[in-house]
């Protein structure tokens, strides 16, 4: 009795998982730098943009300039330095769209589970793809397997299903509605109504201004206060240079300026900390009315940069404080009632909307499980290399972009590495790559990947990769240090080169692969 074949899985050279401002990116080098290599990204959602897409509340804007949030190779061209939500989600889209990215995304894809053979040389990927259109409860989510040379993860590293939101005592209580912004919904209209929002990082001082428009009081609460910064909304050296210089020449340069601007600020927070907590006390203090007391409400206990810094564009929050349309409380919950917040201190906060802009949950490689020759992965294990790959794990990397600057610079950095590694790999006839960590004398060299204080990421810092004491297993926030090395220096150290253990079988595997991938046939593809 015969058995049929069970078809090959559908094989790429780099299968990117993905489909947000690191995954874009990453496919718009890979086909620049990379033209021969066919690829396919894998987009857990409907639409691309990641975190541009997802989040809709109001007022969603970017938190770092856009001359350094866009893309190294297509130059952002709107006024707006800091830019909304849609026209970044816009800027996306059409990046993807002009280099032809959109062809080889699959949407709804959710990538579960990674298995690496050494004897192949490659990775055997399981995602599930549902039908959007479809019943969860009736009909499960389909299995698809894919192939691929190299892994290539950007996926961010929080969860895109769900928010952090802690317990609150008698919110059943509540009569008003209790929303997270991760999750907008559409029909909620806050025009005339009291609203308080719960929270003081870059979401909730986002928030607050927006909804101060059309409510009838905003209300900021929060446990602690924040470092905020006001920056003009618009760059007019920016504006000055594009009515002069070719675009790409303007954007250059406009880059650099506030790249070199933002380490400069960052590098005084951390040597000279008193110095910048008087520069931000002073600026808070001159955008709001006299006798304002700063100190309660934007002098936190914390050194600056200790934990990210919220940035306003235009002074809009202080504006809005100041116009009383909106106030910051800095207090404890005891309880929800059923018309509002009670306090630790015996105040009531009187609410219709309750908004609860209290972070993120953590989640590394899009929670998916990795697995090397027969044995699982955990990341907490796993050293990062070059804050891109992981020590012990082949042809793979992951995208974490910076917590003190624009997360696209990283991205683009770790995005050129890849191209990089695999132009070395393909010159030196090789098929596998693989950090190989130090041997460490004290578990307390190690550092967490992610190294602030805020409280999303000591939630769940024990669940991600760390870095040991020096580079490249060490990065240090730090754009020109990493430019250096990761788009100048070299790709040999501390890293294995080798081939596929098994080469009939990887042999056999090739010559199988000549379906067409991604509307391309493999071979002589230029995807």
């Amino acid at each position: 009795m015969s058995t049929a074949a069970h078809p090959a899985p559908e094989h790429v050279d780099v299968l990117i998982v993905g489909a947000g401002l690191s995954g874009i990116g990453a496919a718009s080098h890979l086909r620049r730098e990379c033209p021969g290599k066919s690829f396919t990204l894998l987009e857990s959602r409907g639409a691309i943009g990641g975190t541009w897409d997802l989040f809709r509340y109001p007022g969603v804007r970017s938190d770092s300039d856009m001359f350094t949030l866009g893309y190294s190779f297509r130059p952002w061209t709107d006024p707006k330095a800091i830019a909304d939500g849609t026209s970044i989600r816009d800027y996306v889209v059409d990046t993807a769209r002009e280099n032809g990215i959109d062809r080889h995304i699959r949407f709804h894809h959710r990538v579960v589970r990674a298995e690496w053979s050494s004897d192949t040389a490659r990775w055997t990927v399981t995602a599930t793809r549902a039908d959007p259109d479809a019943d969860p409860a009736a009909e499960p989510a389909e299995t698809v397997t894919l192939t691929c040379s190299f892994l290539q993860v950007c996926a961010g590293y929080y969860r895109y299903d769900q928010g952090y939101s802690p317990e609150f005592a008698g919110s059943e209580d509540f009569v008003g509605r209790i929303v997270h912004p991760q999750h907008w919904p559409d029909d909620l209209d806050y025009t005339g109504k009291r609203v308080v929002v719960i929270g003081s990082g870059a979401t909730a001082v986002t928030l607050v201004p927006s909804m101060a428009e059309t409510a009838a009081h905003v209300t900021m609460l929060q446990r602690s206060p924040s470092y905020v910064a006001a920056l003009p909304g618009s760059d007019a050296l920016a504006d000055r240079l594009r009515r002069r210089l070719p675009a790409t020449t303007a954007y250059r340069v406009i880059r650099w300026k506030n790249v070199l601007f933002s380490m400069a600020t960052y590098q005084l927070s951390r040597r000279r900390p008193k110095l910048m907590k008087s520069i931000l006390r002073r600026g808070a203090a001159s955008a709001l009315p006299a006798g304002y007391d700063v100190d309660t409400h934007f002098a936190p206990s914390y050194n600056p940069w200790d934990q990210r810094l919220c940035v306003v564009p235009d002074g809009d929050l202080f504006a809005a404080v100041s116009s009383g349309r909106a106030e910051v409380v800095t207090d404890r919950i005891e309880r929800f009632t059923a018309t509002g917040v009670a306090l630790e201190s015996g105040t009531e906060l009187p609410a219709d909307v309750i908004v609860t802009a209290t972070g993120l949950n953590l989640l590394a490689i899009g929670g998916m499980e990795l697995n090397v020759d027969g044995r699982d992965i955990a990341l907490p294990e796993t050293m990062a290399y070059k804050g891109m790959m992981l020590s012990g794990v082949p042809n793979f990397s992951l995208t974490v972009g910076y917590t003190n600057a624009s997360w696209t610079l990283k991205a683009d950095l770790v995005a050129q590495y890849v191209c990089r590694l695999l132009q070395h790999l393909d010159a030196g006839g090789y098929q596998i790559v693989t950090p190989v960590a130090p041997v460490l004398d004290d578990a307390e060299q190690l550092a967490p990947l992610i190294d602030l204080e805020s409280g999303y990421v000591q939630r769940s810092v024990g669940l991600l990769p760390r870095q040991g004491p020096s580079a490249p297993w060490r990065l240090h926030q730090n754009y020109l240090r990493d430019l250096r090395m990761m788009r100048r220096g070299p790709v040999t150290d501390a890293v294995r080169f080798g081939h596929a253990a098994n080469t009939n079988a990887a042999g056999d595997a090739a010559a199988a692969d000549t379906r067409p991938v991604g509307g391309r046939a493999k071979e002589g593809s230029t995807a």
